[in-house]
């Protein structure tokens, strides 16, 4: 068992062993496109969300050095038509491009010391073979297939590393500026090298390579463009495999005797392309592992940038996460970015790589991002805390307290935090209409997201509700209904509640609702709220 080449089956095995969840269907999907076009796959996604175990899979499946039959004869890709004909046919070969990155002696020589270390490799399992002296990595590749007929499957995990993690640089374009990165300038023409010169077809069946951003862009083509790229803004036909489904979630915490709903709250809200339910697979597992339902995205280790991000004096940048932090979601256009973390310039590129850090997830269908789930919310917040956004860790502090008065019937309370929280807020937010003060209400309540499901613009009755609040399973609380005016009155925001029978559709849900009605005078710039009982008979 080699590092770089046939690196066999006991990782995969090792992983199938414990509370697997079958994945195994990507092969077919790989499978279709060996040999033809569309060979070579970049498929990109957030950390800890399964992509080094999806490499672990394939090259224990293409690895010709083992038998691997038993480990996947009861998994969906043995009922493949195509299972059989791929099955442990390929020399693999197998890159984790941070375990040079992350070494500070191969610093300055990244690709030299890659291609010395798997050509050294190479020579050792194919010593029949006659090298040139000077081959490079593909040199020596061709030289085997040439004098062998033997072919590879290329596996990169993390090939994005060094776009990640070394600093760019500047040089003089005319008269001005351009920034770049040697190291990556350099690896990319050594994957140019690879899979975009004459033999590359005959030498490679295929190639899957991983990580966190698309390919980079070179102006505004992709420095790869002969690879069928998926990622977290265009996943195409692999969304199912870019996290854990709805139904495998359910089965999961069947077997495991875990609350499916809490689980939902925590980890799902992710819509990869036509999959509307794609859950974090690493924290689904951690919860389930621990049985204690709590956030484990700080383990991703991108927290410093993300606040950096957030926190660019952008136009409109701050409003909008304001906004999505308030449940709404926000256009973004994620086309102009280059894929690269150094070169953010605008909004649109600050949330295209929040997307696919997996900070935002992004709705294609809409053109729109928003915060997916508790978990990354939570870490979003902190973010907005570390920059010191006043305006809102106020209100977010407040916010248990706002809580407790509104089910406490404490009127005048809600409505003082409420004012201390549209004062805060202005600096942000516009404040001129109901979307706006909806968008205060909902940041002002976040506290009770903990024990609520939230709707902004709920159909129900005769028309939409503003904001009702569902009770969570097992919680002894009632729902509320809060409906919301700009410069009318209070009474009458219960006054529609009533007359659009908003109250019908929430008793389904529960048999004790708080009816809210919060008014804002504009002239006063102060708030009104209104609270009446209401128990089904």
């Amino acid at each position: 068992m080699g590092i770089y080449i046939n690196r066999g089956n006991l990782e995969f095995a090792e992983n199938i062993a414990s509370d697997y969840v079958d994945k195994t269907g990507l092969i077919s999907v790989i499978n279709k496109r060996l040999f033809k076009q569309g060979r070579y796959s970049c498929v990109t996604r957030f950390r800890r969300s399964g992509k080094s175990m999806a490499a672990k899979m394939l090259y224990a499946y293409y690895d010709k050095s083992c038998d691997s039959r038993e480990l996947f004869k009861d998994l969906k890709i043995a009922q493949d038509a195509s299972f059989e004909k791929h099955l442990n046919k390929y020399n693999v070969l197998f890159l984790d491009v941070t375990s040079f990155t992350s070494q500070p002696k191969f610093h300055g020589r990244i690709v030299k010391s890659i291609q010395d270390a798997m050509m050294e490799e190479l020579k050792a399992v194919f010593p029949q073979v006659t090298y040139k002296e000077d081959d490079d990595l593909m040199g020596c590749l061709q030289s085997i297939y040439r004098q062998t007929g033997e072919r590879f499957f290329f596996i990169i995990d993390e090939w994005d590393a060094i776009c990640r993690e070394f600093p760019t640089r500047q040089k003089s374009k005319g008269s001005s500026l351009e920034t770049y990165c040697p190291e990556m300038d350099e690896y990319i023409m050594f994957l140019r090298r690879l899979f975009k010169t004459d033999d590359s077809d005959l030498v490679f069946a295929g190639a899957y390579i991983t990580g966190i951003l698309p390919i980079v862009k070179y102006q505004t083509e992709s420095a790869l463009n002969n690879f069928w790229e998926y990622s977290m803004v265009d996943p195409g036909s692999l969304a199912p495999y870019f996290g854990f489904t709805k139904d495998e979630v359910h089965d999961l915490c069947n077997r495991n005797g875990m609350d499916f709903e809490e689980i939902q709250k925590w980890y799902d809200g992710y819509k990869i392309g036509d999959v509307p339910c794609i859950f974090n697979p690493s924290s689904v597992m951690k919860a389930i592992i621990r049985k204690r339902y709590n956030s484990y995205w700080a383990a991703t280790g991108a927290y410093d940038k993300v606040a950096s991000y957030i926190n660019l004096n952008y136009e409109g940048l701050k409003d909008d996460v304001v906004k999505m932090l308030a449940d709404v979601k926000c256009s973004v256009d994620p086309t102009g970015f280059a894929n690269d973390m150094s070169s953010v310039n605008c909004k649109d590129d600050v949330f295209t790589v929040l997307i696919h850090l997996g900070y935002l997830a992004y709705d294609s269908d809409e053109g729109k991002c928003y915060i997916p789930n508790k978990e990354v919310a939570g870490e979003l917040v902190n973010a907005v805390k570390s920059n010191n956004w006043k305006e809102i860790v106020n209100i977010i502090q407040s916010s248990e307290q706002l809580l407790d008065a509104t089910l406490s019937g404490d009127t005048e309370k809600v409505a003082s935090i409420i004012d201390t929280a549209h004062h805060e807020n202005t600096s942000i937010l516009s404040y001129n209409d109901e979307n706006s003060l909806s968008c205060i209400l909902s940041i002002a309540y976040i506290y009770a997201k903990n024990d609520y499901i939230i709707h902004r613009e709920l159909a129900t009755g005769k028309g939409f509700a503003d904001l009702v609040f569902i009770p969570r399973k097992h919680l002894d609380s009632p729902a509320m209904i809060v409906e919301l005016k700009y410069d009318k009155d209070a009474d009458t925001a219960i006054s529609q509640i009533h007359r659009k029978d908003y109250k019908g559709k929430v008793l389904e849900y529960s048999d004790n609702l708080l009816l809210v009605g919060i008014n804002y005078d504009k002239d006063s710039k102060k708030h009104s709220c209104v609270i009446e009982k209401y128990t089904k008979n």
